[in-house]
Order: structure tokens, then sequence, then C-alpha cells
């Protein structure tokens, strides 16, 4: 991101929605690498400071490669700060929808993935010290109704196919009976953002470096491939990969094949017991409940209510739901923080990590994480740098981004019909209001703009921040989301403040102020 007066040091808007604060980035040491201020030449540049990218710097930083790292925000600034941080290869009901879409085989090498991937977080947490409050709890998916009983029968049947030791229990260690669960052993949890600021300080040094606050625009592939950045700086490298959460360059089509998905969190204090472990429900309305202890304090963060993002659903009841849930089981003391996550859903359920498209040799990508960012990022990273140093893996069939499963396809139809239709029916609707005059204080409308329309947000001081609806990336008109403060693409994700800074990909370029 571009660093301006209004912005913290971790990246938030200090005049716009402070209400939206993660426990995470609130609790960990601040990041301060300083922006690219000279061209650079490297052997692999990394896009992303996240939990994929920083953590597939350290491992080809440990084989004798220069690494660079970039940012348009700050280490662990995004996603990575932002998600419930399990570390777990027992995910809802991720199994039995694999097993149903591809196979046994192909959920034994997600589960083999997200083993290797937990393994190494916990290797690096051993032999680097790192102080991250890693612990090994058993994970839950537990059926929170009779109805959702025959998942958890499924899900323990599918897992078991895919090699998990994972055993049927009614004891969940919850304060509500539930009819069953499946049961993982020897899983973890930790605090994501000191884990990967950790990593990024092992990473910075030696010939390689990381850097905060670089907007990356383009990246074009040669001998060598270069990285482009709105500063008119480059970065030179054999090797880029392309770590963004959500990928910023169009040429793999990935916008066409990733379902934009937001989640919210709320982090309560309570006080009494809270789960011994890991849980999350089998089915609607999620309810992902996990506990954390700090110093004297003892919190419970409960997750759920996802949508697609854009959607008219993002609204601050979400954040109510939740709050309301974790009220009605725990003896709560007050609920500080509430943030929101954005994640990429496959069409396939299956993540896209390898070679950015089939003639790529030099550009990579991880993306598609499905809301289990922190062992699909770091399984990730095993592959890249296996693909990078020209070593064979098992996983990398499975998760090639190029693959063309026929399996997907009417859910990729469904998927680009629904972008289809926001493109043109958003373009018909009226503007909501005349006159920015006419926007009420802490709320956004869509306003008459002479034959087109704008976006006007009033903060709470009054003043009124406008910005062109067109979405930079394909042009498709902006939804505000009242539960963050920002305007959201419905047709490929992009995010934006009320300003029109970018927040989220694939857009890299700011919406226009007006």
């Amino acid at each position: 991101m571009t660093v301006g007066s209004r912005f913290d040091e971790e990246g938030y808007d200090s005049d716009v929605n402070r209400s939206s604060r993660s426990l995470w980035l609130d609790t960990a040491p601040p990041s301060a690498y300083p922006s690219l201020e000279q061209e650079l030449d490297v052997d692999v540049a990394v896009i992303g400071a996240g939990i994929a990218g920083i953590t597939t710097a350290l491992l080809l930083k440990r084989q004798g490669a220069r690494v660079a790292v970039v940012d348009r925000d700050v280490v662990a600034g995004e996603a990575t700060g932002r998600t419930t941080a399990k570390c777990s290869a027992l995910q809802e009901t991720r199994y039995q929808e694999l097993r149903s879409k591809h196979g046994d085989d192909v959920a034994a090498v997600y589960a083999d993935a997200s083993l290797a991937a937990l393994a190494r977080i916990a290797e690096l947490v051993d032999t680097e010290g790192i102080g991250c409050d890693f612990e090994v709890l058993p994970a839950f998916t537990y059926a929170a109704d009779d109805e959702q009983l025959a998942k958890v029968h499924e899900e323990v049947d599918a897992a078991r196919a895919a090699g998990l030791p994972v055993e049927f229990t009614t004891d969940t260690r919850l304060p509500f009976s539930v009819p069953g669960a499946v049961r993982l052993d020897h899983q973890a949890q930790f605090h994501p953002v000191r884990y990967v600021r950790a990593l990024a300080d092992l990473v910075d040094g030696e010939g390689s470096a990381v850097f905060e606050h670089v907007t990356v625009t383009e990246v074009d592939e040669g001998t060598p491939c270069t990285v482009k950045t709105d500063s008119g700086r480059t970065i030179s490298a054999e090797h880029v990969v392309v770590a963004t959460n959500y990928p910023l360059l169009d040429r793999g089509l990935f916008f066409a094949r990733l379902e934009p998905t937001r989640s919210y969190l709320v982090a309560a204090r309570v006080r009494g017991d809270v789960p011994d472990g890991m849980l999350i429900s089998a089915g609607n309305p999620t309810r992902s409940v996990r506990p954390y202890r700090s110093g004297d304090d003892t919190w419970l963060l409960v997750g759920g209510e996802g949508h697609q993002t854009g959607a008219d659903k993002a609204q601050p009841e979400r954040y109510d739901a939740l709050e309301a849930f974790a009220r009605e089981h725990w003896d709560v003391v007050d609920v500080p923080y509430r943030w929101s996550t954005q994640d990429g859903m496959p069409v396939d359920q299956v993540p896209f990590i390898g070679r950015y498209t089939p003639v790529s040799s030099q550009l990579f990508v991880a993306t598609g994480f499905q809301k289990w960012g922190m062992t699909n990022g770091t399984a990730a990273a095993i592959l890249l740098t296996d693909l990078i140093a020209g070593r064979s893996n098992p996983w990398a069939d499975v998760f090639d981004p190029n693959r063309a499963p026929l399996s997907s396809l009417p859910k990729l139809a469904r998927l680009n019909l629904h972008a289809g239709r926001h493109f043109v029916r958003d373009r018909l609707r009226s503007p909501d209001v005349g006159s920015t005059d006419e926007v009420p204080a802490g709320e956004a409308r869509v306003v008459r703009d002479g034959l087109g329309k704008l976006g006007a947000y009033r903060d709470d001081q009054g003043d009124v921040h406008a910005v062109s609806l067109r979405c930079t990336h394909l042009g498709c008109l902006l939804h505000f989301n009242d539960a963050e403060t920002t305007w959201d693409c419905p047709c490929h994700g992009s995010r934006f403040d009320v300003d029109g800074r970018v927040l989220q990909g694939p857009a890299t370029k700011p919406l226009e102020q007006r």
C-alpha cells in the first residue's frame, strides 16, 4: 500500500472504521520494514508477505537463494493477520467434498500436504524459538443438530480413507450438547502475526530483504523477470512467486476460477472455562470456535457468517450474531475485537499452487486456500520451493493451477454468470440519492453524477469521501460494505477503502476520487 498520514503502522485507517480491529494485529510487535527505494536484482521475488509468501522466501533462502519479498501493506497485515489461526488437517467437511468431486486419492494428497505443513510449522517454531503461543490441541468438526450428524459420519469415513486417524465422539468440550463430532488429535493453533513476523526477520538480511508499502502493478516474464511497482522502481529476478491471497495478474484467469467470500470473527474476553480444542460446525450457520490465552486474559474466538464478497449481506449484524452466540454459551466480559477476512474458494475445492500458466517457467502462484491458509499456505511454500529448485513433489499434479477437471465446469459457469449479471444489472439500478448532501453521517449512498454514478461515504465528522464506482479490475460497479466501511466488487472480490485505496485484489489501481 502507499503510506499516508491517515494510516497507522498496521495499515488501519486512523479516521475511518476503527471498530474493525484484529486481535492478532493489535497484540504483535510492530512491523517496520522499509519501502523499495532502489532497483533490485535477486534470484527470487516474492509478492505477498503473508504466511505463504514469507514461508516460501525463508525456505528458498535456506537453500541459498537471494530473495526479495514485497507487500503493499505490512508483513502479515492482510489475510494472515485476520485468520482464526487454526493449523489443522481436519477442515470442516473437506474430505467428503474432495472424495465426492475427485476421489480418495486426491483427498489423500490434500491430507498429506496439510499434515506436512503442520509439521513444518512446528519445526520452525521449535528450531527458531519463535514465541507465538503455539499450542497442540485436538480439532473437531461437530454436528450442531441432528440434521448435521450424517455429514459428521460421512466426514469420519472420508477422512479415514484419506489417511487421517480421526474418530467419532460425542465429547466436544463445548458447553452445550451436540449429537456427535469428528475428532483429530495433535493439531495446533498459534498467534499468526507473531509467527510470520518472526519468519520475516529470518528472511531479511544476508542478501535477502523484506519490503513493505510496495504496490506491484505488473510482472514481465523474461530472462530475467521484471517486477514493476507503482513507484517506478523494479525488481529483476530469475523466478517470481505471486502469493497475494488473490492473484494480482489476470493472465491465469484466476478471477474467473475463484469465488471471493467474506467471513467474520469476534474475539471475546471470557471468565471461566473455554473449550480445550478447536471446533467448527459441519453445516450452516457456520460457527468456528477456538481459545486463546494471553497473560491473565482468556479469549474465545468465534467465526462464521460467511457470504460472497460484494453481497448486500455485509452488515454489522454479522458481528452481532457471533457475539450473541458467544454470550449465550460463555461468561463474556467484553468483545473488544471484531474483524472480517476474505478467501478465494476454488471452483473445484483444491488450492492453486504451481506454475502461473501452462507456459510459465519462471512465474509461480499460490492461491485458493479456502479459509485454511495456515496449513495450505505453508504447504504451498514447500511445494513452490521444490518446483523452483527443480525437484519433484508428490502434490504437484493435484495442486497444479492449470488443471481443468470437468466436474467443476457447472460451478464455474454459475460463478461467471453471477459476475455477468452484476456487470449489467448494477448499471441499470437507479442511484440512491441525487446529491452528496443527502448522504447521512456514518453511511454511504450511490449518488447521481451527471449520467453516471459515484459512491459517497460521509464520516462521523461530516466529511464526504466520494469515489468512482467502477472497479479498476474489469469495471463492475462496487457495492458498499456496511460491516467494514469499504467498497467491494461483487464480480471478482476487489475491495477499496472509502478514499479508493486498494485493500484487496485482483485490482491493483485505486479508484478515481471524485
